[in-house]
């Protein structure tokens, strides 16, 4: 990865000796900011498309600035709040109005998370942003490190981890109703990734900034192939399927079994040469991670596909319900957002809990009272989302590199193939650079 100096090198410095504290088990205070009668100042970066509605999800608080490279995209949302300042370039906006701010909420791109989230809390603000977290592993573990460090409030976008049904599923796999978990499959249906290759190159729209959507990587001739949303299904913009609804769906077991880091990243079905695109997502995979007994779960075999799982719901005689399959000693849970079926191998009716995880006052509302000195959230970087976020994205580097590896999340090193680094780590083009944490 490509680094170079900052203004904030004790900060750094200070990050790296409290990070390593945290990645052997230890917490953080809950965070100290405004009164729960105030309100926050927020900023939000990418206000069309999936940011309108976490514009909406923040509207309560005061909207001072609002930042997008897509003048048309973000039209609305700028009508609306006339009275907020607008901008191109987050970097000019943290100038310009840094200093009123309390906190930022992120909907862009994946590949334009990592670099906005940084400066908002290196410079003492919250952040709300969109799933996967960013653009590899290697970026989600240095915004992890400096949220624990400057102890800001931070949540994930996996809005649905508010649903009752999920906290009902959850539940009902903490329970014991089914015995001990060893193995759980998770899958999005579905075929979407390797998008025709663009054939022409239009002149670029007046309303959009070619430049400063591409922001941090290598540019390219535009094409509407890219955006508004197509950018998911190429790897230098987007994560795929997997970064798409990884964090959604991986929700389900890391929330029910307290899930971490894997210790092993494998592949359930081997890509051949030509299923793996240097530029395109794939259509479907298969992937498995492998945990150690910790946090009070056995060891666990996670399975993560894109594609149907249909198949393992008739191997398991379970019920095809949802998206996630739990096998237990004594039977199987079938989960999704909504809720939950469960089956026991001996015939017996399942023995419903009662319900014991609280109702979320809303998904944005936790962010908003972490901010202003509650709990924190329920998707907090530190705590929990760092880990769920960085596995979904190590998944998609054992597929493009074709082949399992052992993980050292404490060292954050990866063994057994040489052909993983590239994909776990961040290079970023030259005036992006970042130092290390």
């Amino acid at each position: 990865m490509k680094r170079n100096n900052t203004n904030r090198r004790n900060f750094l410095k200070a990050t790296a000796t409290v990070a390593g504290g945290y990645w052997l088990g230890t917490s953080v205070p809950d965070v100290s900011a405004r009164s729960a009668n105030e309100k926050l100042n927020i900023a939000c970066i990418g206000v069309g498309g999936r940011g309108s509605a976490n514009v909406g999800g923040v509207s309560g608080e005061n909207i001072v600035a609002m930042c997008d490279v897509d003048e048309s995209k973000a039209g609305k949302r700028f009508q609306e709040f006339n009275r907020a300042g607008k901008f191109k370039d987050y970097r000019v906006m943290f100038d310009k109005v840094g200093q009123q701010l309390d906190a930022v909420v992120i909907s862009t791109p994946d590949h334009t998370h990592f670099h906005p989230a940084r400066q908002a809390m290196l410079e003492g603000k919250h952040v709300y942003c969109e799933k996967p977290l960013a653009h590899s592993a290697w970026e989600i573990r240095q915004l992890t490190r400096i949220a624990a460090q400057a102890n800001v409030a931070t949540q994930l976008g996996n809005q649905r981890h508010a649903n009752a049904g999920m906290a009902r599923a959850v539940e009902a796999v903490q329970s014991g109703m089914v015995g001990k978990i060893k193995e759980v499959y998770c899958a999005i249906g579905g075929s979407r990734g390797m998008p025709p290759m663009p054939k022409d190159s239009p002149p670029i729209p007046n309303h959009l900034d070619w430049k400063l959507w591409q922001g941090p990587v290598t540019q390219r001739e535009y094409a509407p192939d890219y955006v508004p949303y197509k950018w998911r299904f190429w790897w230098d913009y987007g994560t795929g399927e997997t970064g798409n609804w990884g964090c959604h769906i991986l929700d389900i077991p890391y929330w029910a079994l307290g899930l971490k880091y894997p210790t092993r990243v494998d592949l359930d079905v081997v890509p051949t040469a030509d299923q793996i695109d240097a530029q395109r997502t794939p259509k479907s995979m298969k992937t498995r991670m492998e945990y150690k007994a910790e946090n009070g779960h056995d060891a666990v075999i996670l399975h993560w596909w894109h594609g149907d799982i249909k198949e393992v719901f008739v191997k398991h005689n379970a019920h095809a319900y949802g998206n996630t399959l739990f096998i237990g000693e004594k039977g199987t849970i079938s989960a999704g957002f909504s809720g939950y079926k469960a089956k026991l191998n001996d015939g017996d009716e399942p023995k419903v809990p009662s319900p014991s995880i609280p109702k979320s006052p809303g998904f944005y509302k936790e962010w908003i009272n972490a901010c202003k000195g509650g709990q924190r959230s329920t998707c907090d970087f530190v705590n929990y989302s760092g880990a769920l976020s960085e596995t979904v994205l190590l998944a998609n580097a054992a597929y493009r590199s074709g082949g399992g590896f052992d993980w050292d999340a404490t060292a954050f090193k990866s063994s057994g193939n040489a052909k993983v680094a590239q994909y776990i780590n961040a290079e970023f083009a030259k005036g992006w650079e970042v130092d290390e944490v």
